[in-house]
């Protein structure tokens, strides 16, 4: 790792260094808080956890061929050098930073409420058509995951892309002093951490921290379509980029301005995605966009916007785009057990429930036109697989949205109701907080007398759900599995897919 010394980390840090013997000079192979990542010469930072102390394993990195420790206490006899330090957090925040700066890599910093990870992944796609890129693994958009990912990047890295997510005042603000993006996208504001954030206009604020270290010749990208996004006309000096769904003759937002980059033409596909003409600079070019949902042309138009800031052709961006995967627990589509599972269970929140339940209609209609193709190539003659012919019914299993402050009983009895809007056919809630999706679903039903064929089902907490949900699905139903990270539901969709 460029520059890496002990010593450039004890003064990145504003450590003490205590070393007996020679200081040695080796650069840093690695820095890591998992004492089971250590590898020779790296660097383990002593992290206290809620359940471990990463002090206790001190004595077992060094054995390991640890170049040195960063820690708040240094143990009695140290195998090998340690930084004290009065905070071990802050201290992987600083040496992240410092790390940033060694390197000529150009960043692109994604936050919004909905649809990072999914717009991460199309514009590190997009990216890698042109670019050595190096992006967020996994849920790693925290304070701990955003300077472990950068400590992850390696030396010949030309773009990173790192997704950035809060749910304080001053989180981004920490972040974007570490990640100093080049490029800075922001996909919408929705109303997920009200709890801490208070409003919409608060988590605006909030995550417009990202500008805060942003490049001085940094780009800003929006979703012009969203009203609160749209009303930002300048961030250090520089009119935003704007996307969005509009024929681009039309207003931006309520302030008149048009959109640099826009979809027409879009063709829904159900799970299999969608087709789209994207326009950018009086010049249009076909796009298919791989994954399921109307929200995921958002998220492609944001990879083309900060696509051809990078320097792309419109082939590039295009095949990029056509590339992109889906991410366990992002709208991925599962057939397994004679079912279509919909594995959106990495998070939720009011916004996205919906998106996802609009999905959920979307993929029977789709299943209905494959089943129908299929019937006419086998009257045409043709030697295909006949349809399936079983009943295709869409099944919502959702669980509890957190963080979402005084309206959240409010907020998942509005999702119960869309649920009965949408036509679900079976509606299945699990959680504390879901008993009032599940209290809205009863009532919107009952109001409109438009019962679900498979009922409406209420499961107190996930084990629950696990132990009765085989007896309500059937053969060939569409299944969609969603809830709040920590609800725990991949273990609904292990059971649903094994």
């Amino acid at each position: 790792m460029k520059n890496m010394t002990l010593e450039n980390l004890a003064e990145a840090c504003g450590g003490k260094l205590l070393c007996q013997g020679q200081m040695p000079r080796t650069e840093a192979s690695a820095v890591v808080i998992d004492s089971r990542k250590v590898e020779k010469n790296s660097v383990f930072i002593a992290v206290k956890g809620e359940r471990v102390d990463g002090h206790r394993f001190i004595p077992d990195v060094f054995e390991k061929g640890a170049l040195g420790v960063v820690c708040e206490s240094v143990p009695e006899n140290p195998a090998g050098p340690c930084i004290l330090v009065e905070d071990s957090l802050k201290a992987l925040r600083q040496i992240a930073e410092f790390y940033r700066k060694q390197l000529p890599v150009k960043v692109v910093g994604i936050t919004g409420s909905v649809g990072k990870t999914s717009t991460k992944e199309f514009i590190a796609a997009v990216l890698s058509q042109k670019y050595r890129v190096h992006k967020t693994q996994g849920n790693y958009n925290n304070e701990i995951g955003v300077p472990l990912t950068v400590l992850s990047m390696p030396e010949d890295t030309e773009m990173a892309v790192l997704e950035m997510g809060i749910n304080h005042f001053g989180e981004m603000h920490r972040l974007s002093r570490i990640a100093r993006p080049d490029i800075c996208v922001m996909t919408n504001i929705g109303q997920c951490h009200l709890e801490y954030l208070g409003s919409r206009e608060g988590i605006l604020k909030a995550k417009s921290e990202i500008f805060d270290y942003m490049k001085e010749d940094g780009c800003v990208v929006l979703n012009g379509d969203d009203d609160m996004l749209s009303r930002i006309t300048q961030v250090k000096g520089k009119r935003p980029v704007f996307y969005g769904v509009s024929s681009g003759r039309t207003a931006c937002g309520e302030t008149g301005r048009g959109l640099d980059i826009f979809a027409k033409d879009i063709r829904m596909k159900g799970i299999l995605g969608s087709d789209a003409v994207f326009s950018h600079d009086g010049k249009t070019f076909a796009v298919h966009i791989p994954l399921p949902g109307e929200h995921m042309v958002y998220n492609a138009l944001a990879a083309a916007a900060v696509g051809f800031q990078a320097g792309l052709t419109e082939e590039e961006i295009a095949a990029g785009i056509a590339a992109t995967q889906s991410v366990s627990g992002r709208s991925r589509v599962i057939q397994a057990a004679g079912r279509i599972v919909i594995d959106d269970c990495y998070n939720a929140n009011p916004v996205s429930m919906e998106a996802a339940i609009d999905l959920l209609a979307q993929a029977a209609g789709d299943c209905a036109d494959y089943a129908d193709s299929e019937r006419e190539k086998q009257a045409a003659g043709r030697p295909e697989e006949p349809a399936d012919g079983v009943s295709r019914r869409t099944v919502a299993v959702l669980g509890d949205m957190f963080e979402l402050g005084e309206k959240e009983k409010e907020l998942h009895g509005r999702v119960g109701r869309y649920l009965i809007e949408k036509g679900t056919d079976c509606v299945i809630c699990a959680g504390e907080l879901s008993a009032a999706m599940y209290e809205g679903a009863l009532q919107a039903a009952e109001e409109s007398g438009r019962q679900p064929s498979g009922g409406i089902h209420y499961f107190p907490d996930r084990q629950e759900l696990l132990d009765g949900i085989d007896a309500l699905l059937k053969p060939g139903d569409i299944v969609l599995v969603k809830a709040s990270h920590s609800m725990g539901f991949e273990e609904v969709v292990k059971r649903l897919t094994e």
